[in-house]
């Protein structure tokens, strides 16, 4: 039976955090005399009421969580987090309806990046700062996610990363929270350097900050409209690109490096495959401008590299518009938004090592065709690749593209055109951001589209993000029996 109390309390724990990181945005509506602090302050006490409710109703003597109340508490708490994150929106008219208030929340929370809102340069500061909250606080839940949780629940091929951090027993939990507190620490580390690093480059601090939150959580919120157009800075987005890919690798890497394993990050080969899939992807567009155009060389090369990291990361900042480098281009980047980083990090996408264990299948279904009997050893990184982590692998892959097609045809019936449907469904999906078209490219946002449609994109950008299973799981009948 499902442990209600249980659930209850850590989820009531889990609002407490998002209520105490809350303030940062009331003080600076005070310290700036603006009028949304009623709005912030009626959500701060909406959201400590809520978490106070879950937390005192009821307290459990100690909680033991299985796999199917962790399924569920997975779900409740992105979902609960995605409504309250909307509150300050709804409470300060910076939306105009309930719909892109959550819209603008779960693109936050899911660090998709996909935007409702316009004249983002004319919004109160400490709005722009609670959208890159959002974003940041939802690049730890993923990273908190793909370390700990979804390894334990065996989906998506998660298992071959399954280690102690991911074990949920009464024995391991105390190593578990340890990892946890240990993967925060680094997470809020790689965020400081980040907004240094913005700063040296000629950021203003506020910008510097907001840019560091939704860089290191790939995400891709803005402070201004024309993202990092808008600065004309060749130092900034040398430190994006360079920020971007940290925020793609493995975090654990991070801890094991500072465990005293520097080799580790050198030596795994989802880095090594992000990295050089990245900079061959962009060698051929800065060949592909060169030949359609005249350019500059070194300029085309950086702007091809922010770009391709951008997107192949997940995060979807601008600097350039590539709708506009012809059609080879735009379709590089249709397909480079499934990409994603490596597993364990804040990027979206199919992940780079599903890749690559797709690469093992398909190499050993050759060798088979050839030699019928031979033997062949599945590894991938020194680890063996069974049959499960092979299944579930192909099953994720088929339910994400099930998704995306899904989607798409239900954005069609919305009333969107091809392009716009197509296209915004795998965004959605991949948690990437811009799109491709006039409605959802890289300079435009979503604010056109209609409200079944944001609703549809709703759907997408949680599902995935939290690898499907984890979701559908929950609305199957035996998950409810005893």
């Amino acid at each position: 039976m499902i442990s209600v109390i249980s659930l209850r309390f850590i989820l009531g724990h889990i609002v407490l955090g998002l209520a105490l990181l809350m303030i940062a945005p009331c003080m600076l509506a005070w310290y700036l005399h603006t009028a949304d602090l009623k709005a912030f302050l009626t959500s701060e006490v909406i959201t400590l009421g809520t978490g106070l409710l879950l937390v005192l109703a009821k307290r459990p003597g100690a909680p033991q969580l299985r796999a199917r109340e962790i399924f569920l508490l997975t779900t409740t708490s992105w979902l609960t987090i995605c409504v309250l994150g909307a509150l300050p929106f709804i409470f300060s008219h910076t939306v105009s309806n309930f719909t892109d208030a959550v819209f603008e929340s779960v693109s936050g929370v899911t660090t998709t990046g996909a935007t409702v809102l316009t004249g983002i340069d004319q919004l109160p500061r400490d709005i722009l700062l609670w959208r890159s909250m959002m974003q940041w606080i939802g690049g730890l839940g993923i990273v908190a996610l793909g370390a700990a949780v979804l390894p334990y629940l065996r989906i998506g091929g998660m298992r071959l990363f399954k280690a102690e951090s991911s074990d949920f027993s009464e024995k391991a939990l105390p190593h578990t929270r340890r990892i946890l507190l240990q993967l925060l620490l680094v997470y809020a580390a790689i965020s400081t350097a980040c907004a240094i690093s913005y700063l040296l480059a000629g950021m203003s601090l506020f910008d510097a900050i907001n840019h560091a939150m939704t860089t290191v959580s790939t995400g891709g919120y803005s402070t201004h409209s024309k993202s990092f157009a808008y600065f004309q800075s060749a130092g900034v987005e040398t430190v994006a690109i360079v920020f971007m890919l940290i925020a793609a690798v493995p975090f654990m890497l991070y801890i094991r490096m500072y465990s005293g394993n520097i080799r580790e990050l050198f030596h795994d080969t989802q880095v090594h495959s992000m990295l050089v899939a990245y900079f061959f992807i962009a060698v051929i567009l800065v060949l592909w401008l060169a030949v359609t155009g005249d350019v500059d060389v070194i300029d085309s090369f950086r702007e091809a590299v922010f770009s391709v990291v951008s997107i192949g990361t997940t995060t979807g900042f601008v600097s350039e518009d590539y709708a506009t480098w012809g059609t080879f281009a735009v379709i590089v980047f249709f397909f480079l938004t499934f990409v994603g980083g490596c597993s364990g990090s804040t990027s979206g996408g199919i992940k780079i090592f599903r890749f690559k264990i797709a690469t093992v299948m398909f190499a050993e279904t050759i060798k088979r065709l050839l030699h019928p009997n031979v033997v062949v050893a599945r590894t991938i990184q020194g680890r063996p690749l069974t049959d499960e982590i092979m299944a579930s692998v192909m099953a994720f892959s088929l339910a994400f593209a099930f998704t995306v097609c899904t989607a798409a045809i239900l954005m069609a019936a919305a009333g969107n055109d091809f392009v716009t449907s197509f296209s915004a469904a795998a965004t959605a999906t991949a948690n990437v951001g811009p799109g491709i078209g006039s409605n959802i490219g890289p300079t435009s946002d979503f604010s056109a589209l209609s409200q079944p449609s944001k609703w549809i994109l709703c759907v997408a950008m949680l599902l995935v993000r939290l690898e499907i299973f984890t979701v559908v799981a929950l609305l199957t009948p035996a998950f409810w029996r005893n």
